[in-house]
């Protein structure tokens, strides 16, 4: 490809509503632009990594024995009902109507519809096991899209479906597609971690997410130094403090603590450490009728060391917490506190209310929580004397650095990370409100067992410059670049022979099969030269009329600070030496 027969748009600035390093980068260098509030055209030098994203994918899920298919964009509502998603899932999804008035939605994934192809279409248990995958548009109406290809509302995904006659067949064929999708991340050149993870909205017990490690990145990796545990925050496990619960030192007294609201005031002008504090989070769960009405509320108190945080999947999954849960409203809180937010506790409540502790409270002695009056909160309060032995105990909260890893092989520790991949074990939760089933060796019909695998295809370039890049711009991994190799002639039309090295070594990468781009837009060097910085190719050969006359050439990495003297007739061997080192 030469420079004047492609389309090359560089900014000096970045827009104003651009917040994170991506955004910035990818719009600056002509790669996106945008449409509408997080809808974005793809620019032909965009476009060009994310095919080169697409192929690889392809190549890795056609290996793993996926076979590729396409679903519309557009998928009726009836699909949806069947399995209840149409309506419990939230302004997220895009519900539209045809002239007929019937319902449609605009697929932010698609279960549904590959749970129709193939409940028509496996039979037997002779059909199984099968993956169908396709790469494909989504959308889905995120309240707030921001930080460009980050968090949009039109993206490319790739999702992959399996079928399987039971458990242990659904269990490895999850197992081959987390393979691959270790090849694949391999193949992209990033770093990243593959995390246990919640399964989240989707469903499923087995749960794997693939992320992308940089210091922007939303998520919080927890991961053992020491061993191979790795998980994301909402899975990460808090373990029981190790030892008995040390014996009262303390007598309960009732201290002012007059103005002081949080646990940080009430430690701070108590002297003491947060840990001795215990926060008081309040609930609540509604009973509802066949007509969705509320008849019956239950309110809950959780109780968190002071320095800690509460994780709200943890909390979805206690016993009668995971039909679903609120935060209590303030009527609600005077109703059973007797007071408001800011000085709640367990001890002298007004109306009984069901007490979930978090493991790390349960263990602890002589502890600081609410008075239930305003200005004052209780401290020197313990298990078994000045309050009865919690009967639920739970891990309630996000672990922190140092915490103790769960396989009992070191401390934990936390970086940031992009999720750009996830891979679930679905089980039943489609196929059986579907009615999807087969005919297994017996006669019998059975439900198909099924699994899911998601890359975001073009979340992917956002995540690779967040990890790659610098103050001049972009630096792509080889295998996801637009270009490879650009070739820069120092002023071609004044040196007939830069011109024609140039031409010469352009075709000897083409004949080699580089993926190279010809500058021949006659730029000044300077301004050449920010414009690829920018883009993010890797590798930069300049031709210049004082090297040349010594048979040389310029040969730069992105990452290298200055360029290197090479051979002229030694740079394309020296590039693609690079290239399958």
């Amino acid at each position: 490809m030469k420079a004047s027969q492609f389309f090359i748009s560089t900014l000096k600035e970045a827009p104003t509503d651009a917040e994170v390093v991506s955004h910035k980068l990818m719009t600056r260098a002509g790669m996106i632009k945008k449409l509408g509030a997080g809808i974005y055209s793809y620019m032909p030098m965009g476009l060009r990594v994310i095919r080169k994203i697409e192929a690889i994918v392809r190549e890795e899920m056609n290996r793993a024995g996926a076979v590729e298919l396409s679903m519309p964009v557009i998928q009726p509502a009836e699909l949806w009902q069947e399995t209840g998603r149409f309506t419990t899932n939230g302004p997220e999804l895009l519900r539209i109507k045809d002239r007929h008035e019937r319902d449609y939605i605009v697929q932010p994934t698609s279960e549904e519809v590959i749970t129709d192809i193939a409940r028509q279409e496996f039979r037997s248990y002779k059909q199984l096991p099968k993956n169908l995958y396709q790469i494909q548009t989504k959308f889905r109406d995120e309240r707030r899209p921001r930080f460009g290809l980050m968090r949009g509302r039109e993206f490319t995904m790739k999702d992959a479906y399996s079928f399987d006659r039971d458990l242990e067949g659904a269990k490895q064929s999850y197992r081959i597609m987390s393979d691959a999708y270790r090849r694949i991340f391999d193949r992209f050149g990033l770093r990243y971690r593959a995390v246990a993870a919640d399964s989240g909205a989707i469903g499923g017990d087995v749960s794997e997410e693939f992320q992308v490690i940089a210091a922007t990145g939303e998520d919080a990796i927890v991961y053992c130094p020491d061993s191979s545990y790795a998980a994301n925050m909402e899975k990460a496990e808090a373990l029981p403090p190790s030892g008995p619960r040390p014996a009262p030192a303390s007598a309960m007294v009732k201290t002012a603590t007059p103005g002081r609201s949080t646990c940080e005031q009430v430690a701070e002008l108590l002297q003491l450490p947060l840990s001795r504090t215990v926060k008081s989070l309040v609930l609540a769960t509604d009973q509802l009728n066949e007509r969705s009405e509320v008849v019956k509320s239950q309110v809950w108190l959780l109780l968190l060391r002071g320095d800690h945080d509460m994780n709200e999947i943890k909390v979805s999954k206690v016993p009668g917490l995971d039909v679903g849960y609120r935060f209590a409203t303030v009527a609600e809180i005077e109703d059973h506190f007797g007071c408001l937010p800011g000085y709640l506790g367990p001890i002298g409540l007004k109306k009984p209310v069901r007490l979930v502790v978090d493991r790390e409270v349960a263990v602890m002695a002589d502890w600081i929580c609410g008075a239930n009056d305003a200005g004052y909160h209780i401290t020197g309060v313990n298990w078994g004397r000045d309050l009865p032995e919690p009967e639920l105990v739970a891990d309630l909260r996000n672990v922190v650095a140092g915490d103790l890893s769960p396989d009992g092989q070191g401390a934990l520790a936390i970086e940031r990370g992009i999720e750009v991949g996830h891979v679930f074990v679905l089980g039943t939760k489609y196929s059986k409100p579907m009615n999807a089933t087969f005919l297994d060796v017996n006669g019998k019909p059975q439900f198909m067992e099924m699994g899911c695998y998601g890359i975001g295809i073009t979340r992917l370039p956002a995540a690779a410059i967040e990890q790659n890049h610098d103050e001049r711009g972009i630096i792509w991994p080889d295998a996801i670049a637009p270009f490879t190799v650009v070739l820069c002639p120092i002023s071609p039309d004044r040196s007939p022979d830069v011109k024609a090295a140039a031409d010469n070594l352009y075709g000897e990468f083409l004949a080699a099969g580089m993926d190279v781009i010809l500058d021949d837009r006659g730029e000044r060097p300077g301004a050449m030269f920010a414009d690829w910085e920018l883009i993010g190719v890797p590798h930069r050969v300049t031709i210049g009329e004082r090297t040349l006359k010594e048979g040389q050439v310029e040969y730069q990495h992105r990452r290298d600070a200055q360029a290197s003297r090479v051979a002229l007739g030694d740079v394309l061997a020296l590039i693609k030496g690079k290239l399958t080192a």
